[in-house]
Parts: C-alpha cells; structure tokens; sequence
C-alpha cells in the first residue's frame, strides 16, 4: 500500500511533464510547419525562381521514382540531368508548343510551354478584360466663328427663301490719268487742259482736285480747278503752280492720281451742280440645311462597354451640321440648281468670301514681316468705312506667320480677349485693332495660308426656318423600326455692303 501510495505520485508527475512537452513539441512544430509553408509560397510565387523550382520538383521525383523502383544512384542523376535537359529545351527559343481543342472542341489545352497573356490573347481571344475608361472623349472643332458672330449679330426672320436688300457706299473720290499731260509754260495762252481719267463721271463743274504725286511750283501737291465738262473729260486750270511766274502746267503722267476734293463757288453763285445717291439692290439665297439621327430599338436596347446615347449621337451631328455651314457662309457660291434624281430646286447660299474684291497678298516665301503686317493693317482699316475694330479669321498657316513675327512696332497681343463668345488674340497697330483667330475652316477647306478681315457690325443672319427639331415617326409609316429625329434649319448670311472694303480676303503669293 505504502509502495503504491509512494509510486501513483511519481508516475503522475512523470506522465504530467510528459503530456506538457508533448504539447509544446506540437505546438513548435505547428509553427514551423506554419512558417515552412509560408516560405515555400513565397519561394514559389517569385518568378526568378521559377528554374530552380523545376529543377527541384525533377529531382524530387527522380528521387521518389528511385526508391519505388529500387533503383541505384546513377539512375537517379540520369534523371535529373535529363528533366534538366527538357526544361532548358522548353525555356529557349526553340521549344514547340502545342495548342489542341478538347474532346468535344470545348476550349484549349497549351503542351510544352507555359501559360502566358501572349498564348491566351493568341488561342482565347477576349479572355483578358481590357481596362475601359467609361469616360468618351469628344473631339470637337474649336469653333465655328462665322456662325458665332453671326448669330450676336441678330437673327432676322425671312417670309422666303431669297432675301433682297439695298445698300449704299459714298461716291468714288479717286481716279487716274488715262492720257498723259504736257508741261507748259508762260507762252501759251491757254491755260486750260482737259484732263481724261478712268473715272470722269465723279467731277463736276467748281470741283477742286488734287495731284498728290505732283509737287507744284508753290509748294505742296499741285490743286486744280474744274472749270467745266467736256466729252473728253474735266477742264481744269492750275491753282497753285506757274511757270516763270505765269501760267503753266507741270508735266503729267498716265496713272496720275486725281483726288475729289469740295467744291469752289463763286461770290454769285446761287446754285451748284446737283448730287443725288440711291441705293442699289443685292440678294442672298438661303441653304437649308438638314441633319438626321437614326437609332435601332435594339441599338438602344443593348448593354454598352461606355455610356453612348441617342443624345451623344444627336450632339455630334449638330456639330458637323454646323462646320458644314460654316464653309458654305464663307466660300458658299449662290446659285439654284435642279436635282436630277429628286427633280427639285435646291438653294445655294453665297459665301462672304466671294462678295468681295478686296484682297491683300502677301509673299508665301517671305511671309509675314513688320512692313507687311503695317500694309495688312492700312488695307484693312484705311479708306474703308466701318469700325476701327475689325475681326481677321485665318488658317493656321496664316496664324504661324503672324506668331512668328518677332518684335515690332506693331502690337501683337498674347493675351486672350473675349469678344460675341469667342476668343482673340489683338493686333495694334495705329490704323486699328484686329481680333486674331484660328478659323479651322480654312485648313479644312485647304487654304491654311489665307484669311479675311470682317467687320461683324455689318454683318446679318437671315433666318427662313429657324432652327428646329423634328421626330419622325418611320415605325408608323413602314419605313423602318428605328428612333429618328431631323435637324432643319434655312439661312444665310450676308454683309450690308458687298461692294465695299468692309472685309478684305487675304492670299499667299509664291
């Protein structure tokens, strides 16, 4: 009893101190067993790694093979070195891959080399999802300036398609020799000479002109007096130059300026040669431009990658709509011609570009210096009527040209001016000032190096359908099962003045 009593504690003990080292032995081996495992994941995930893994997996089985075979050692390197051989086969450039359908064509199964993007872009296109950016970016023309100003210009309504107008400039004051003029001195009696121009209807009886080319003898450009009208042309006497102090005439060459200046009356003079003006008439023919969207049920119906609405499809249209009426308001040619096919009239409507006969060129080769810049300028503003601020629409041959002039006593101006919603660049100079813009219209139309100078405070936008949306229902008709609308619009564009240089059109010359 007493041996029992003595050994029961001591087995406990020892069985106690067993069981804890039993548990502690598995507790240390789970984690190494845990930390092996993560290791051998991380050594497995890295792909430098990638051959020595092979290597490893090829000898672990050349090993386990040996040992269930019986094999010797020898045997076992024979293995290892030819599981070596075939991966570095498989890793170079010549390694055959093969490609092959499942049993029931179902899918595609890769032999001899490992599974990359290239392999399955190649044999399951459209497996790897590309990354979309919902967002559309919408690449618009900058503007369409003609069409814009137009529009801060005021929109008239027309009861049709052809629109009249009248229109008035001041009267010529300038013409030129056609018949040269003889010098003549104090021995010639008469001190009258006709004086035959291109332009002899703007003279009348107590007119005064002016020679500017022509110094006379008291100093300054020589003045005349036009006594009366002839067949021939303007009598006229000298004002201000004499030939050894008696009457005489400088000699005159044909092409002699003549400049119209007041007239001279006499101290009885009750009445003067009369001056009457009227207007002349001009039309335009307004363009009715269409643009239609069509869209299927099953077209808006269907599950998108992006957001593309019937209305994203409305809006592109609008746009070219209106690019495709920004040609026609500029280089447009008026006429009416007859559809053959539908055996309808259509409506042509006339540009600006071809209303004017006032043009500026300037050298392509040389291109845009300070002395042409100045000439631009005078052309634009000098002799013309309208304002002293005037808008210059250019191509972007044109617009690199006045970019690339350097320092100059003309003002280029960086900075951005807001004007009838669009934006400028200025131009000082001491005629007036020019608001700059790139028109795209003109690459587009092939004529990068050209521009034209505007006044937008005479132009107008004629209306005979205002602009308007329209639902056409083709499913009810028969015509097709599709959601359609139709963009219509009829205008035209004119200036007040066509036969004045209120614009100008500028050309490169080679």
């Amino acid at each position: 009893m007493k041996t029992t009593e003595t050994t029961t504690p001591k087995t406990t003990k020892r069985t106690t101190t067993r069981t804890l080292n039993t548990k502690a032995t598995k507790t240390t081996m789970k984690e190494i067993l845990n930390s092996a495992k993560s290791a051998i994941v991380r050594f497995l995930s890295d792909d430098r790694l990638a051959p020595a893994i092979f290597l490893g997996a090829a000898l672990l089985l050349a090993i386990v093979l040996g040992w269930v075979l019986g094999h010797n050692n020898s045997t076992v390197i024979q293995i290892v070195e030819q599981a070596a051989g075939n991966f570095h086969a498989a890793d170079g450039a010549s390694a055959a891959m093969a490609a092959v359908a499942g049993i029931a064509g179902a899918g595609r199964h890769i032999d001899g080399a490992p599974l990359t993007t290239d392999t399955a872009n190649t044999e399951a296109p459209g497996l790897l999802r590309n990354e979309i950016d919902e967002r559309i970016v919408k690449i618009r023309p900058m503007s369409t300036p003609l069409d814009q100003i137009s529009r801060y210009g005021g929109s008239r309504l027309s009861g049709s398609m052809k629109v009249e107008y009248y229109s008035v400039d001041t009267k010529p004051y300038e013409a030129k020799l056609t018949k040269a003029v003889t010098a003549t001195d104090d021995r010639n009696t008469d001190t009258t000479v006709v004086l035959k121009t291109d332009l002899n209807d703007i003279f009348q009886p107590s007119t005064t002109l002016m020679a500017p080319d022509i110094e006379a003898s008291e100093g300054g450009p020589l003045v005349l007096y036009v006594s009366e009208l002839t067949r021939d042309g303007a009598q006229v006497i000298p004002v201000n130059h004499k030939y050894n102090d008696g009457p005489g005439f400088p000699a005159m060459p044909v092409g002699t300026r003549l400049v119209r200046m007041g007239r001279a009356a006499t101290e009885l003079d009750v009445t003067t040669p009369q001056y009457g003006a009227l207007p002349t008439k001009s039309s335009n023919l307004c363009q009715i431009f269409k643009a239609q969207v069509e869209q299927t049920t099953f077209m808006k119906i269907s599950n998108k990658e992006v957001g593309w609405t019937f209305s994203d499809q409305e809006e592109a249209a609008i746009i070219d709509m209106r690019m495709g009426m920004e040609r026609n308001f500029l280089f447009g040619h008026q006429s009416r011609i007859l559809d053959p096919v539908k055996g309808e009239e259509v409506c042509l409507t006339g540009g600006i570009w071809n209303q004017t006969d006032n043009t500026f060129k300037y050298s392509e080769t040389a291109g845009i210096t300070e002395q042409t810049l100045v000439q631009l300028c005078r052309q634009a503003f000098a002799n013309s009527a309208g304002s002293s601020k005037k808008v210059l629409l250019a191509g972007s041959d044109l617009i690199e040209k006045l970019h690339m002039i350097g320092s100059t006593r003309v003002l280029v101006n960086d900075a951005v001016v807001t004007k009838w919603g669009l934006d400028f660049t200025e131009i000082h100079s001491k005629f007036g000032t020019l608001y700059v813009m790139l028109a795209e219209v003109f690459d587009s139309c092939g004529m990068s190096g050209n521009g034209m100078v505007i006044d937008p405070e005479y132009i107008t936008k004629y209306c005979h359908v205002p602009f308007r949306t329209e639902s056409l229902n083709l499913r009810t008709s028969g015509v097709r099962n599709v959601d359609a609308i139709v963009r219509t619009i009829s205008v035209l564009v004119y200036y007040y003045v066509l036969n004045y240089p209120l614009k100008m059109s500028i050309l490169p010359i080679k």
